[in-house]
């Protein structure tokens, strides 16, 4: 058998690599191209770790605020009267570890002190919404008329009225005095303050008793403008609650009710981790350059281990691994560093933000292990592409023509 179409020698490949490593004082600058190849692969997985982290954590972070104030699902009703305690019933008995909270809900506008202000007020049983919504459960206070509202700090900040104190609504609805008719109004004392970590929500919306409701606005008991469901799993559950559901309601989940606005945070990330590969792209052309000075510099020694007997494979591996083990050890490097950053950065209050704008003071990050594979495999195919091109380029060394020149 030829030593042509032999089994490549390992252990030949490894000292010439090894070889090639080391630092060649008459060509420096390849060995710095080689450092700079592998200091930028390690800067752009660490950069692409920590930005994907903080892009998942402040995603997860704005998931579970709008979790609660939108609720995981919701039923709506598509004609009068359509969600009632008898749907409410049929569903617990189907459903005995869901929670429930039927509401009701009107536009208000809220007075007090000279300062005016449009909010969204929910009718609801205090006792069933504290189930399923934390931040009203440890707002709630213990005032006993059916008169009481729950309101966000933005909105008791914005009518200078704190807990205890008491505000005037105006409905819609009309009520006759003497001889005309003006907005329907009634003073509220409020029973809480509640803080979301959403300004928007904190300064719109208020809860108040079903019984306000019933008693104000004649809403009929035991018909609701709709039901808010709580379950750990919505997007598992949607579906069964929806079969045992009438025609004359909808089901609704929070993702649906705030679709566009989770699609364009995961249309940021993609954009954002495209943008930040390109790092690790510009790092992967030193590898290239790298190899090919390589090559040049090399070129009577690849001849010469030619006419020694290295076959063409055996050349194109040494270079094709040499382009991998720089790679690599970035990935190592990054990865190390990525991890170290994102220790630090949830560990120690380095970054602090304004809790007003993101709803949290702290910065959230969360690395999910399908982006960290998804870096480390788009990584890895920059520096696979990028070793292939030098390795071909050395194997086809002709060593008649480079020992016919030296």
């Amino acid at each position: 058998m030829s030593r042509s179409s032999s089994k490549p020698n390992n252990q030949f490949i490894k000292k010439i690599i090894k070889h090639y490593l080391k630092y060649d004082k008459e060509n420096p600058f390849i060995f710095i191209s080689s450092m700079l190849a592998f200091l930028g692969i390690a800067a752009g997985v660490m950069v692409l770790m920590l930005a994907m982290g903080i892009m998942n954590g402040m995603q997860q972070e704005f998931t579970k605020k709008l979790f609660v104030m939108n609720y995981p699902l919701t039923v709506l009703p598509l004609e009068d009267n359509a969600v009632d305690d008898s749907l409410i019933d049929t569903l617990q008995k189907h459903f005995p570890k869901l929670e429930f909270s039927p509401y009701y809900s009107t536009q208000v506008i809220t007075k007090n002190d000279g300062a005016v202000q449009g909010s969204l007020l929910y009718g609801v049983d205090y006792d069933k919404e504290a189930k399923i919504n934390n931040i009203f459960a440890e707002a709630r206070g213990t005032e006993k008329s059916k008169y009481r509202v729950v309101m966000g700090e933005g909105l008791s900040f914005e009518m200078n009225a704190p807990k205890g104190e008491k505000v005037t609504l105006y409905f819609s609805e009309q009520q006759a005095i003497g001889f005309g008719t003006m907005p329907l109004q009634k003073r509220f004392v409020i029973d809480g303050i509640f803080k979301s970590g959403l300004q928007a929500y904190d300064k719109a919306i208020m809860y108040a008793p079903l019984e306000a409701f019933e008693k104000l606005l004649k809403r009929p008991h035991g018909s609701y403008d709709g039901l808010h469901i709580y379950t750990k799993n919505p997007m598992d559950e949607i579906k069964n609650i929806k079969s045992h559901l009438p025609k004359n309601v909808v089901i609704e989940g929070w993702w649906q009710q705030n679709g566009n606005f989770f699609a364009a945070i995961e249309m940021e990330k993609k954009a954002l981790f495209l943008v930040l590969l390109l790092i690790i792209l510009v790092a992967s052309l030193n590898i290239i350059s790298s190899l090919l000075m390589t090559v040049m510099s090399r070129r009577s020694e690849i001849a010469l281990l030619r006419t020694l007997g290295a076959t063409k494979q055996e050349i194109k591996s040494i270079f094709f691994k040499l382009g991998l083990i720089i790679g690599s050890a970035g990935i190592l490097v990054g990865t190390l560093l990525g991890t170290l950053g994102i220790w630090v950065l949830t560990t120690f209050d380095i970054i602090s933000m304004p809790e007003d704008v993101y709803g949290t003071s702290k910065l959230p990050i969360d690395l999910m292990m399908s982006d960290f594979i998804l870096i480390l495999l788009g990584t890895s195919i920059i520096i696979f592409l990028s070793s292939l091109y030098p390795a071909k380029k050395a194997a086809q060394t002709d060593p008649l023509s480079v020992l016919r020149n030296e």
